[in-house]
């Protein structure tokens, strides 16, 4: 049976506008949402970013760890530019090699793998399923997706409420959609 995954990137927050490294922070201003993706299943990360997401988009998920965000450690909270500005051989081993965690969190390496194994066993008993998640995760699931490198994943921009579509099921996947948010219609 074929799936259709449908990947909502969560709201704007105080994080994304400061281009900081997320914390648990709560969406900024929650409005306006685009209409409602159709589902059968909504998943969400357990992120109250991700969960005042869905509240918004009136629905009614079902948290699963595996679409968390990517662990930053000790960067968490703290905005890209501060990090470079400390330690900049840090960030440049984290953008440049994919096994590199210099923050203590997850590195990309490891959020591919984990997003990749996401994927992969999804049940297959779901024909549209709507997951709310973090531009890491939705970044790590196209680069899976498509079989791409991990260098791929910093070629990514995943904007606040943004949608990315996916199809096919686990370990055959192709990227149907990758669309900006569009208004809600009345």
């Amino acid at each position: 049976m074929t799936t259709r995954l449908v990947l909502v990137c969560h709201g704007a927050t105080s994080a994304t506008r400061r281009a900081a490294f997320p914390a648990d922070e709560p969406l900024e201003h929650p409005a306006p949402f685009p209409d409602p993706p159709r589902a059968d299943v909504v998943l969400c990360a357990p992120h109250t970013r991700c969960l005042e997401t869905a509240q918004a988009l009136n629905l009614d998920p079902t948290p699963d760890d595996g679409l968390r965000d990517c662990d930053y450690g000790s960067w968490r909270g703290r905005t890209l530019d501060d990090v470079t500005m400390s330690d900049p051989a840090a960030v440049h081993a984290w953008l440049t090699e994919p096994a590199a965690a210099p923050h203590g969190g997850e590195s990309t390496q490891d959020l591919l793998a984990r997003v990749g194994t996401w994927l992969d066993t999804l049940p297959r008993d779901h024909r549209r399923i709507v997951a709310i998640t973090t531009p890491a995760v939705i970044k790590a699931a196209v680069v899976h997706a498509i079989l791409a490198t991990p260098a791929s994943y910093w070629r990514i921009d995943v904007p606040p409420l943004s949608r990315t579509e996916l199809s096919g099921r686990p370990t055959l996947w192709t990227v149907r959609t990758l669309a900006a948010a569009r208004p809600r219609t009345r």
